[in-house]
Order: structure tokens, then C-alpha cells, then sequence
């Protein structure tokens, strides 16, 4: 993981990111309803959960776009991460707590679903708060399978100084003949606009709806795998 420090004087968004930074720090959410209709159908055909799945989607364009890797290094100098790992929490039914795992994030859907796995096994049950950072490439991401949402909103106290982006799944709910997915984005205005986050979304969707043959395909690709 690399950390690319940005020269602010070449920098198109100086001026705004002053602005969002320090005049007026200013953070923001979308709560959306995306349309994962094809996505279950696709998982239970392959027998993968769905988390993960959903999981990868967000990874996979978090890793598109530089604007959703931004942070400050020690010196308080602004960049973004080479590339950025998804951050969860397990939930312990039995002691209604959670473990903060993250999973090592490869293009590949096969790999990084090979990688939950091995999370998973290793933390499933595990009694620690969290599993040791690799480094602060992490990105956040809550679930609440249990409710559905319209809004969702988060408040943190040193919020205008991180960058980074944080994402809370709801429960995916029928409407209209679709199955749709809660997913609310938090950002921070001086790096994300309202045009890369609806970006964003928008990339995403268009993931969801194709990944099925995506799938299909690194299903083929997998070695070992009996030709047809």
C-alpha cells in the first residue's frame, strides 16, 4: 500500500477542498434503494452468500476512484491510498456484540471471496474487538440486516478531519417486483461532491446487475476447473 501525497498548489480542487476543509467543514449522506434483483438471483445460483458479495461491489469501486481513497498522513498532508481494504463487523449473537474484521481486497471476486472465507473461519467467533490493521488503508462498512431503512445517518465527533468513506447496509426488501438494498454513503465534502458520489452509486448499480456473467466468467477462469 502506497499513500500519494498530493501537490496542493497543482491541485484543481485546492480551493474547494479549503473551503469543505476549513471555512466551512462540511461532511454529508445518501441513503439509497439499489436494485439487487439480478445479484440474489445470480448468488443463489452459485450458493454465495450475499454479504460478501455486496461487499466485493463496494470494494471493487472504492478502488475506482481516488476520491474515496483520500486521507492525511502523519503530517496532516492530504492524498490517497494506493488502494483501500473493506472494514466489518461480525456480529456474536450469543453476547450481541461484533468483531471488526477486514479482508484484503483483490480484483479478483474469487480471490477476495477466498479471503472472507478465511476471515471468517478465523473471526467468526473470536472475542477480540477487532482484528489487528494492516494499515490505515481501511474503509468502513456497517450492516443492519435486521431493518430496513430510508435514512440513515451517522455522527462523529472528529468527523471533518476523515476522509475516508463509510457505507451501512440495510435489509434488502421487495418493491414493486424488485428487491431492493439500503445503502447509505457518509463522505466528506472537501474531497467528494455530490458528482462522484452519485458516480458511485451509479458504477455500483451497474456492477450489481452485471456481476452475474462476471461470475460466470472467474468461475471458468478458476484452475482446476473441468472444461466443459
Amino acid at each position: 500500500m502506497t499513500f500519494h501525497k498530493i501537490d496542493m498548489q497543482a491541485w484543481e480542487r485546492k480551493k474547494r477542498y479549503e473551503h469543505y476543509a476549513e471555512a466551512v467543514p462540511c461532511t454529508y449522506s445518501m441513503t439509497v434503494a439499489l436494485d439487487v434483483t439480478k445479484l440474489l438471483c445470480g448468488v443463489r445460483e452459485k450458493g454465495l452468500p450475499f454479504f460478501p458479495v455486496v461487499l466485493y461491489g463496494l470494494a471493487r469501486e472504492v478502488n475506482r476512484h481516488a476520491e474515496f481513497r483520500m486521507a492525511q498522513d502523519e503530517m496532516g498532508n492530504v492524498g490517497y491510498y494506493s488502494h483501500c481494504d473493506p472494514c466489518y463487523t461480525v456480529f456474536h449473537k450469543e453476547t450481541e456484540s461484533f468483531t471488526e474484521v477486514w479482508t484484503a481486497y483483490d480484483a479478483s471476486p474469487a480471490v477476495f471471496l477466498a479471503r472472507y472465507r478465511e476471515d471468517m473461519a478465523r473471526y467468526r467467533n473470536a472475542p477480540e474487538l477487532s482484528k489487528p490493521p494492516a494499515g490505515k488503508n481501511l474503509f468502513n462498512v456497517s450492516c443492519i440486516p435486521w431493518s430496513s431503512f430510508t435514512g440513515f445517518n451517522l455522527n462523529l465527533q472528529n468527523g471533518y478531519d476523515y476522509f475516508l468513506p463509510i457505507f451501512t447496509i440495510g435489509k434488502y426488501f421487495s418493491d414493486g417486483g424488485k428487491m431492493r438494498l439500503p445503502l447509505a454513503v457518509q463522505v466528506h465534502h472537501a474531497v467528494c461532491d455530490g458528482y462522484h458520489l452519485s458516480r458511485f452509486i451509479n458504477g455500483l448499480q451497474t456492477w450489481m446487475d452485471a456481476f452475474p456473467q462476471e461470475l460466470e466468467q472467474e468461475i471458468e477462469q478458476q484452475p482446476g476447473k473441468p472444461p466443459r
